[in-house]
Formats: structure tokens, sequence, C-alpha cells
């Protein structure tokens, strides 16, 4: 090993490279080696190579998450590095990234100023405890997620994912109605295909039957669930929110009447379902949930782990349909991906009402390891930094009818059945084979990437949702590629 040149892609104008010693620097161009003893020595160059997996990695140790991991060890997709719009794989092939990683790289990749903040954090604060103790900006992260909130959703939790975020959040409803004397509030509504994480508290009130199969017995009791808004038979091929459904919110007041108001302590809603296959929602359908939430005193949640932070044109999918519900879960978007982290946000007398109804000590017991970590604070800051600085939420507004027009130049090619779109994410639903559903949209993932796009697919439906730095000639040959894809495609 001793010797043996390692390339690393990383900005040049960084001196640093996280658990590597850079022993030589230059302008234009630095030289890593591997010693004997494995320290690593090296600085950057303006377009440094990728690190390359030995052909012999064993990817037996591993197991992946949400991936069928047979299938995937027999033929592995492996990637290298990223930047901008695209990632490599080790051979160096580009791959255009048509679903900002897993919805959440809104920024790009590799951009610089996250880069240097999470280097400069790494070098001054590694950590810090969140329990009893605090650092600076922690709080500056704070007071920056909530300047983009609706008003009065100011008093921010950080968690580390959306998951985290949306069990937080239903442990703060249930606080709250019990810090105003109404403990016997515990059930929970959720919808139909929602998808809200993995944590218990979050399959329970999610709707989507794969997920909750094999842990039905130790889901909460509580839970009933409104119908999806799903309808190929009055939506079809809807540009924006469709116009028939907004009665489907109605059927909450048959809950309501079924459980008793007073036994029901939140409604939790993706406002656009993105998981489950893309779920525009129906003109009106999120007024009328607010408007019946508010006259029986039931807390609104709005799962915004995918559309908060400019993915709709906006700061959060709230903003964008002028409902503003009493807590708003987030993650993805909010620190870039560059490191995990996930936030609730919460409606300051709410927050008022569980830290006041106890006399002394902790407030409300709950909290994470990793709550406002250091290296999550500093991406977050600077992340916000980025939207802001390059106005990235009003670009995707602007490019938002581009997307929906190319999105739509899809109808009629082999075996579509709808196309859903809103901002600038795309949803293109694909007949299902008898006997297996999801079989060709898995192929047209497959097909894509193998093309040089990344697609995202659920069940037999395949998302688009690229970064908001994505332009007009991208947009057009990531919906190409899957036009090309699907004319093979049996």
């Amino acid at each position: 090993m001793a010797g043996r040149p390692v390339r690393h892609d990383l900005p040049c104008e960084l001196g640093f490279i996280p658990g590597l010693a850079a022993l030589q620097r230059n302008k234009d161009r630095t030289q890593y080696s591997l010693s004997a003893d494995n320290q690593v020595s090296c600085v950057l160059t303006q377009e440094c190579a990728m690190i390359r997996a030995p052909a012999s990695t064993d990817l037996s140790s591993l197991w992946m998450p949400f991936t069928a991991n047979r299938h995937f060890k027999q033929h592995p997709k492996l990637l290298a590095r990223a930047k901008g719009m695209y990632y490599y794989t080790a051979d160096g092939r580009p791959i255009l990234d048509g679903t900002a990683g897993l919805w959440c790289v809104n920024a790009g990749h590799g951009r610089a100023h996250i880069i240097e903040a999470l280097t400069r954090q790494t070098m001054n604060l590694d950590y810090a405890p969140s329990f009893q103790l605090g650092h600076e900006d922690a709080f500056r992260a704070a007071q920056a997620v909530a300047e983009l909130m609706p008003k009065g959703l100011d008093r921010i939790f950080f968690t580390n994912s959306g998951s985290e975020s949306v069990d937080t959040a239903l442990k703060i409803a249930l606080a709250y109605h019990r810090a105003r004397g109404q403990g016997q509030r515990t059930r929970f509504i959720g919808r139909e295909r929602s998808y809200h994480g993995v944590g218990l508290g979050g399959i329970s009130v999610g709707g989507i039957s794969a997920n909750r199969r094999a842990f039905s017995s130790m889901l909460l009791a509580g839970v009933d669930h409104l119908p999806h808004t799903h309808n190929l038979e009055h939506n079809a091929y809807s540009q924006g929110q469709p116009a028939w459904g907004a009665h489907l919110a109605d059927h909450l007041e048959g809950l309501i009447a079924l459980h008793d108001a007073s036994n029901i302590a939140a409604v939790i809603v993706e406002p656009l379902a993105g998981s489950t296959g893309v779920l525009v929602p129906p003109q009106g359908y999120l007024e009328k949930l607010r408007q019946i939430t508010s006259k029986h005193g039931i807390l609104l949640i709005f799962d915004e782990v995918i559309t908060a932070f400019g993915r709709l044109g906006d700061n959060t999918a709230s903003e964008y349909f002028h409902v503003t519900p009493d807590l708003i879960t987030l993650a993805k978007g909010i620190s870039n991906a560059a490191v995990p982290a996930g936030a609730v946000a919460v409606r300051r007398d709410i927050h008022d009402t569980i830290v006041q109804a106890s006399s002394s000590g902790i407030e409300f017991f709950h909290g994470y390891t990793y709550s406002a970590h250091p290296l999550a604070t500093a991406a977050i800051l600077a992340t916000l930094e980025v939207y802001q600085d390059e106005a990235l939420f009003q670009r995707a507004r602007r490019l938002s009818p581009y997307f929906e027009q190319a999105a739509h130049t899809l109808r009629g090619s082999p075996h579509i059945i709808d196309i859903r779109n809103l901002g600038l994410v795309a949803g293109i639903e694909l007949a299902s084979r008898v006997g297996s559903p999801g079989a060709r949209a898995a192929e047209v993932f497959d097909a894509c990437f193998e093309e040089g796009v990344l697609v995202r697919y659920t069940g037999d439906t395949i998302a688009i949702s690229p970064p908001l730095i994505v332009d007009q000639e991208q947009i057009d040959h990531i919906f190409n590629t899957v036009r090309k894809v699907l004319k093979n495609v049996r």
C-alpha cells in the first residue's frame, strides 16, 4: 500500500479533507499518496478525480435500506462522487440527477459554501451536547429556519431526519393537549397512501401497506385514516392541482363523528404526497382540512420533509397553498443533505403552553443525542444562505411552467396512464403488468440509469424532482430519456 496514489474529489479551494492530512499544496494541483502507516497526503485540483472502489469490494456486509438487496448486489450501481447536477460512477460516467438525491439536494451537489462551513465547524466544534447545554449555531440555525416558516410557527425543535421529525411532532401534539388539560386527546388521523417516515409513530399514521405489514402488532392503536385523493377517472393528466377531489376532505367530519373531536389530537398529511407517487392535492382540499380541524380544536400537521425549501417555488408548501398548519415537519432540503438534519416548526403558543405547564425542570421529555449537532447546524445555516444568495426558490418558481410542459410532452408514450406535476415535481404513472406490480417502473429506473439519468420509482410511478439549479436543457434531457426508455420497455 505504501506510496499508492489516491485521488479525492473536493473543491480545490479547500485546504482540508476530513480524515486526511494535507501535506503538500500548490495553487493548481495537490498530490495525495498513502504511506505505510495509512496517512494520506493531498491537496485539491480544480477537477479532482474520484476515489474508485476496488473491484474486489465486498458488498455483503451492508444491509441496504429500501433496496432489493439480492438484486442490487448482483447488479450494483455504485456512485463515486457528485458535483452540481451530476453524480459520477466509479468509471467516471456522469449521471444527471433527476431526483435531487432522495428529494433532498435542492441546491445541487458539492456546494463549496456548505463544504467550507462544515470544514470550519469540524475543526472548531465537532460535537456539543444539546441536553442542558447549547452552542451558538444551534440558536442561529433555529432563527434562520423560523424566518422561512409561516407566521407564528417560530419555535424550532431539531431532529436528524424526517422520520424523527414526524415522531417528534406527534409527541408535541400529545404533550400540548395534556398541558392544556385535554390529555384524552390521543388519537391521530393520517391518510391512505401517505408516507411519514419509518418510526413506529410515522408508520402508524402513514398509509402505505408495505411499510406497515410486518410491524402491525407494534403500531399505535388510536389511529384512523382519511381516504387518499388519487383518482384517474377524474384527475388523469391534470396540470397542477386537479379540480376534482376537495370533497374528500369532508371524510374528516365522518371520522370526527365516529371518534369524537374531544379524543383527537391531530391530523397529519403531506400537502403534496411524494413517496407514494406524487399525489397533488385537489383545489380546495387543504383549505377544507384546515377549516375542519380549526373548528374542532384539532391540530393540523403538514409533513413538509419533501416540499419545504423551494420544491414548489416557495419557502414551504404551506406558503404556496396559503394554508397554515399548526406544526410542520422538515428535513431533506434543510441542509441540502450534506449532513443528516431535520426539524419541527411549531406554533409559538403550542410551545409556550407545554413549557409553561411545568413549574420547573424539563418541560418536554424528548430529544436526540444529535439534536442540533454542530455539523448539522453549520450545514443548515450555509444551505439557507445559498438558497437566499442564489434566489433558488424563485428560480424554481420560474422554471415550473417549463418543467410542467416538458413532463406532459410524455403523454401518449407507451405504458403511461397519468402524469402529475406541481412545482419541480412530476409523477409519471405507468400501467402495471398483470401479476408484477412495480416491475415495469423498476425496468425504467434501471434503463434510465444506463442512459445516464437518475429517476426514482415507487410502485409503477416514475418520480422526477431535480435540484433547483436544473436548467431547461437538463429538464428536456431528463424527460427525453424517459421517453426513449419507455419505447423499449415491454
